[in-house]
């Protein structure tokens, strides 16, 4: 009879131990889903805004209305990131524009890109130029609610506006 309450206790123990478990394994099953939610409409997103010039994509249901796009100076809120986008979608044609790798914890992603086109129209104030570009880059992104919230492009500026032909290639 002594041995019931230790078997009792021992059993109550285990349980714990096992629906711990299970609860961690729920919750590292959700995050890993709500990440993969992020990346499916991230990638989505920049597809058709980039190769296809979806411009209207740029709404409250992919951005949060505070978003910031880092930049000289940061760019914040959706109206102003499509004004800024829309410099890249009417400045190049023949835009092919590929995510290379995608990934994420949490509400972080980090994506690897090539931008590719010709400038055939204005680009912040720059004349089209006929020139092909072909430039990779990363993007650090910060999601919120599933909503794109943040993001800071780092990648070769110096090389870009060589391939414009606005500044001398190295020799």
């Amino acid at each position: 009879m002594k041995q019931l309450p230790k078997l009792s206790a021992l059993l109550i123990t285990l349980l714990i131990f096992f629906n711990s478990c299970t609860s961690n394994q729920k919750s590292e099953t959700a995050k890993k889903d709500s990440v993969e939610a992020n990346i499916k409409m991230y990638t989505h997103t920049w597809d058709e805004i980039i190769n296809h010039g979806k411009l209207e994509l740029f709404n409250d249901s992919n951005f949060t209305t505070d978003v910031v796009m880092h930049a000289h100076p940061d760019v914040v809120g959706i109206d102003s990131a499509r004004a800024m986008y829309a410099n890249y979608v009417n400045g190049f044609s023949n835009i092919k524009f590929t995510i290379i790798d995608v990934f994420g914890e949490g509400d972080k992603l980090v994506k690897y890109w090539d931008f590719k086109g010709k400038h055939t129209g204005t680009f912040f104030g720059i004349p089209a130029t006929g020139k092909d570009v072909d430039v990779e880059g990363v993007t650090l992104v910060k999601m919120r609610g599933g909503k794109i919230a943040e993001e800071q492009d780092f990648f070769d500026n110096l090389a870009f506006m060589q391939q414009l032909g606005l500044i001398p290639a190295n020799k």
